[in-house]
């Protein structure tokens, strides 16, 4: 069962929670840096019970989310960071990552999937974690993101 996305008055999703997630990194805006961060994730995924099919949706949202932060929010600048904050436990897996960057408004961006657009190489990593995983909210500014998976 997928849960309700949360929306702000614009249309676009806002964090649900807001509350400290127990676990939290600050990595370099390195993609290679949120390998370590997301194995444990998986690592205490599978401790959990949850399935490979859960696993890969989880890996694959987030290893989405820490690019878009590093390509889009961080603009690629390795001084900058990225925060990704995380609760794994028997019910559900909830994943933040958060850049240094200004932030985007999720309800402005056009649908990848429009004819005009199907061949453009940028958009599809959003379409992916809302299609892998049961909520993807936004904080205000939107330079966080909070994805979350239902055991499965």
């Amino acid at each position: 069962m997928r849960s309700k996305r949360s929306h702000d008055q614009t249309g676009g999703p806002v964090l649900s929670h807001a509350r400290p997630l127990p676990h939290q990194a600050v990595i370099p805006s390195d993609l290679c840096a949120a390998r370590e961060i997301e194995e444990e994730i998986l690592r205490q995924a599978e401790t959990c019970g949850y399935s490979p099919e859960c696993g890969f949706a989880i890996r694959l949202a987030l290893e989405e989310a820490v690019v878009n932060a590093h390509k889009h929010g961080n603009k690629g600048d390795p001084n900058k960071k990225i925060v990704i904050s995380y609760r794994v436990d028997p019910h559900c897996v909830v994943v933040r990552v958060r850049d240094d960057g200004p932030g985007f408004d999720p309800a402005s961006l056009p649908d990848c999937t429009a004819p005009d657009r199907i061949d453009l190489p940028c958009g599809r990593g959003i379409m992916l974690m809302n299609a892998y995983m049961d909520s993807v909210t936004y904080n205000e500014q939107g330079n966080e993101v909070q994805l979350i998976k239902e055991r499965c």
